[in-house]
């Protein structure tokens, strides 16, 4: 996997930050599924962890929608499951995952660790 240049999108976490994980602003090829619509939603992140991502949507979807996630992190394709969690009209929405599919995490994982990796060389 050869995963794009990225650099943390946030400084370090501080005690009143609700997020659990380092966000890297990273842009990865999404296909967003709401549940119960059959129609795909072909989409950017701007962010991305391992416990969720943000996308800019014209028209986002309503915080607590539940979602299908298909991200491409280099040549391999994963699926999760996930939930809107913030709603910015006319930008977009804050995923958090809430289930991966088979091998999901563990290549999720690898693909941030290896952006960890390339954003700490000097």
């Amino acid at each position: 996997m050869n995963p794009p240049e990225a650099k943390p999108s946030s400084p370090a976490l501080t005690a009143n930050d609700r997020r659990h994980h380092r966000r890297y602003t990273v842009h990865v090829q999404i296909e967003i599924r709401q549940e119960r619509c059959a129609i795909p939603m072909r989409l950017q992140t701007t962010d991305l962890s391992r416990g969720g991502c943000y996308v800019e949507l014209m028209m986002p979807l309503p915080v607590g929608a539940r979602v299908q996630a298909t991200l491409w992190l280099g040549a391999s394709s994963i699926v999760i499951r996930g939930r809107v969690v913030t709603c910015h009209p006319n930008f977009g929405n804050g995923i958090m995952f809430t289930e991966f599919d088979g091998q999901a995490e563990q290549l999720l994982n690898l693909y941030l660790d290896a952006v960890t990796t390339e954003t700490s060389v000097p």
